[in-house]
């Protein structure tokens, strides 16, 4: 570690192919992230789906009085209530994409300085308060716990 003589700071000398391979990892990770969105997206709707032709199917007149289907509905009912886990999981998902990119915009900013003409990307930080967008660590059918 060397301390720059132009800052009280200390600071590490890189070279700028080990930041070019970090910023690259940084970038496949972020795109990994974003198909893993995807596939969460895709795969909730197809569940919703085919819950709500669960639903239809046991709402039909001649299933009414059936008390052993009670239970199945419940159950339904609170799958569907479990489901929301992919809101939260696209919440941490695009908090984590927005961190990666800052750092990655960070490590260009330090390594190579601005281009003349060229507004620096934004860092983006995580508040001290709230490091996760999404606190939540379990699901209740009838709680909820807005973000």
């Amino acid at each position: 570690m060397q301390k720059d003589p132009s800052s009280s700071e200390p600071s590490v000398q890189v070279p700028v192919m080990v930041v070019a391979e970090v910023q690259d990892s940084l970038m496949v990770v972020m795109h990994d992230l974003g198909r893993l969105e995807g596939l969460l997206s895709h795969t909730m709707e197809n569940l919703m789906l085919r819950f709500d032709i669960a639903h239809q199917q046991l709402s039909e007149p001649a299933l009414q009085n059936m008390a052993e289907l009670d239970d199945m509905r419940e159950t339904l009912r609170a799958a569907v209530t479990e489901l929301q886990f992919q809101d939260m999981a696209s919440q941490l998902i695009v908090h984590t994409t927005k961190l990666l990119q800052g750092c990655a915009a960070r490590l260009a900013l330090e390594t190579m300085g601005d281009e003349e003409g060229e507004e620096p990307a934004p860092f983006e930080t995580v508040p001290a308060d709230r490091p996760n967008p999404v606190t939540q660590s379990e699901m209740e059918a009838g709680s909820i716990e807005l973000f």
